[in-house]
């Protein structure tokens, strides 16, 4: 991997994903590169003033986020830059010009509301990413042999085998298994047949990549809850999706499935968007 960005509000979900990034980093031996945005408009401001002295506060946190973490990563560099504007898109654009491999960004989960722009902005950056983004709930610690296991929910939409190339590339990367989770979220015969298909050409090509890997299928009338339970039950360091998925009406009512996951997930979310979307997301 070249680079990895990290989204940077100085919240303590933020600062998680900072050495949740640099634990990952340090596998993988990739730079660092802190992004902090300036989302404030300039009525936001009486005086210009006010605007130079959020700047230098900024400035001066990063210097002592660089004093303290720098030592930590062992194998790149790490880095920072600030830019203004729509905090997912200036996330997206800073991605984009370092054509960054991977983007980390902190979450709040359910538990609570901090003012800060990470937890509200997670799924806003996870869908303008010009690339995979991992999302990190702050209370989720990385062990040190890194990411040892993950999920892979296989649904019956054309998009869920894109996630697999990137997926397998990490489990290399991290030595991890895979848990291939096949999901029915209806009974009709031939769509769990295309799903069986699908797990099947995945398993197939997981052998032959050399993947540890493992095979599992479940009827599913939420596939965010199913995923996540059936996460923690093989104690999972990541569940990989794609942003775009099939909903039931159980998911409509409850917003689209990878906000869900993002939003809701204990467990760090790599999220992938199909290839088409790579290529838009970011106009």
């Amino acid at each position: 991997m070249k680079e990895i960005v990290v989204a940077i509000d100085f919240s303590k979900g933020s600062l998680h994903a900072l050495d949740y990034a640099i634990a990952f980093a340090n596998h993988v031996k990739s730079n660092v590169m802190m992004v902090w945005v300036d989302s404030h408009t300039n009525q936001d401001f009486a005086f210009s003033a006010e605007v130079n002295e959020f700047r230098e506060e900024a400035i001066k946190n990063m210097e002592e986020i660089m004093k303290s973490k720098k030592g930590q990563l062992k194998h790149g560099k790490l880095s920072y830059k600030l830019r203004k504007g729509k905090v997912y898109q200036e996330i997206a654009n800073q991605a984009k010009y370092n054509d960054a491999s991977l983007i980390i960004a902190g979450t709040h989960g359910v538990t609570g509301y901090e003012e800060f722009w990470i937890g509200s902005n997670a799924y806003r950056i996870v869908s303008y990413a010009p690339c995979p983004v991992i999302t990190v709930r702050y209370d989720f610690n990385i062990g040190p042999e890194g990411i040892k296991s993950i999920v892979l929910p296989i649904d019956s939409t054309l998009d869920t085998r894109q996630k697999v190339p990137f997926t397998v590339e990490l489990a290399k990367l991290f030595n991890a298994d895979i848990h291939i989770l096949a999901l029915y979220s209806t009974s009709i015969k031939a769509v769990q047949r295309k799903v069986d298909n699908y797990a099947r050409q995945v398993q197939k090509y997981m052998t032959d990549a050399g993947i540890n890997h493992y095979i599992e299928s479940l009827q599913a009338d939420n596939i965010t809850n199913i995923s996540i339970d059936y996460a923690r039950k093989v104690n999972a360091d990541l569940i990989a999706i794609m942003t775009e998925q099939e909903t039931t009406a159980s998911n409509i009512l409850l917003g689209p499935y990878a906000q869900q996951m993002v939003n809701h997930s204990p467990v760090p979310v790599l999220s992938i968007q199909p290839k088409e979307i790579y290529s838009i997301s970011t106009r």
